[in-house]
């Protein structure tokens, strides 16, 4: 254990001219839940020198991934989420007022301002249990039209089977995003209409079509630290940990079940967040660690200790879903003054397989999912 949590300290020169250029040694696979753990006991300067000691293994330094976030449908979800102001369960409380899914022609023109202003990925919500069999066009259409724009694509649209998912691989889309939320002890306290399975059984279809996947937390719901731990170690007992892992900072919504009662009680320290970040890019050192919800009430120096315990994602725009978010020109000011670079988009490339239409002899192209 002592040998896997050591600190890799930089080496030291009589000559400040010299440059070591010998590759730093590549920390051991962490994989069980007291690794995990001790991770969490470190002192926090000691875990963030490691967290980014194995970031810059395996991302360029200084570069972050960005965003855009839009609410295709919003409210009147059928699901309880005790976070979530979107249930219909507790839209007597919240008042938020649902509407219809926005026409195609509206999120093509929200995706180019998105892209417009150096978004990479444009992500699509819409508050559903899953999507219904009349909504798939819409979905697919929505995937083909923003790749288009040269974006890559990812959504949220509650549960998928199979088939489903097959649909949007098939479309081109690039990430689907299924947080797990929290751990599975504690799930039960966060909501009652699905199961924990019932997301893991989504996030295996959507791996087996070939879809990258896109799944997080939501630290600061009451949970303790041991379910921050056991939701890492859910992350390392997926056959490959996502390649998108959003770690959400719970934005306390009055009128919702868990936002009363960290708005009565008080929430989570933002150090606690920043060492969860921290302990998940060590453990999922190839993935994308996202600053999501709850970034909106961070001050500078709060962020770049965040962009310092290895996060390199974050959402742009001045809303997420229906929750505020960091200004866009905060967010610009502050990459400047951190000296952070954009990423440019790699959407993935769907693959074509030419198809003879033996009656008639036309020929066309079907595409595949990776």
């Amino acid at each position: 254990m002592a040998g896997l949590l050591s600190i890799i300290e930089p080496t030291a020169h009589t000559n400040d001219s010299i440059i070591d250029n010998t590759p730093a040694p590549t920390a051991p696979r962490i994989n069980s839940r007291e690794q995990i753990a001790a991770l969490f006991d470190l002192p926090l300067m000691d875990l963030l020198l490691q967290a980014q000691t194995i970031h810059r293994q395996h991302f360029k330094a200084n570069e972050v991934q960005i965003s855009t976030l839009l609410s295709i449908k919003t409210g009147n979800c059928p699901e309880d989420c005790g976070y979530c102001s979107q249930s219909g369960h507790h839209r007597d409380k919240t008042k938020l007022e649902a509407e219809k899914r926005i026409d195609v022609d509206k999120v093509i023109a929200a995706a180019k301002r998105a892209k417009a202003t150096g978004s990479s990925r444009f992500c699509m919500g819409a508050a559903w249990k899953h999507p219904s069999a009349k909504d798939m066009p819409y979905v697919v259409e929505l995937i083909k039209e923003v790749k288009e724009l040269g974006l890559e694509t990812c959504m949220t649209l509650g549960m998928l089977d199979s088939d489903q998912a097959t649909q949007l691989a098939d479309a081109g889309l690039d990430y689907y995003n299924h947080n797990l939320d929290t751990s599975r002890s504690y799930y039960e306290q966060v909501v009652s209409t699905r199961s924990y399975d019932d997301r893991l059984n989504t996030i295996d279809n959507v791996r087996n079509s070939g879809i990258n996947v896109c799944s997080g937390n939501i630290v600061g719901m009451g949970e303790s630290r041991d379910d921050r731990i056991d939701w890492v170690h859910e992350l390392l007992k997926m056959p490959k940990a996502p390649e998108s892992i959003p770690v959400n900072l719970l934005v306390p919504i009055a009128g919702t079940p868990i936002g009363d009662k960290v708005l009565a009680e008080g929430g989570l320290s933002v150090l606690e967040w920043i060492r969860t970040i921290a302990v998940t890019r060590i453990c999922c050192p190839s993935s994308y660690v996202r600053l999501s919800a709850g970034r909106e009430s961070l001050s500078d120096a709060e962020q770049s200790l965040a962009f310092m315990a290895g996060a390199n994602s974050f959402f742009y725009g001045d809303k997420l879903l229906t929750t505020g978010n960091a200004s866009q020109s905060g967010d610009d000011r502050l990459m400047r003054e951190l000296g952070l670079t954009k990423q440019f988009a790699a959407p993935r490339a769907p693959k074509l397989l030419p198809v003879l239409d033996a009656v008639s002899g036309h020929e066309s192209q079907m595409v595949l999912a990776d």
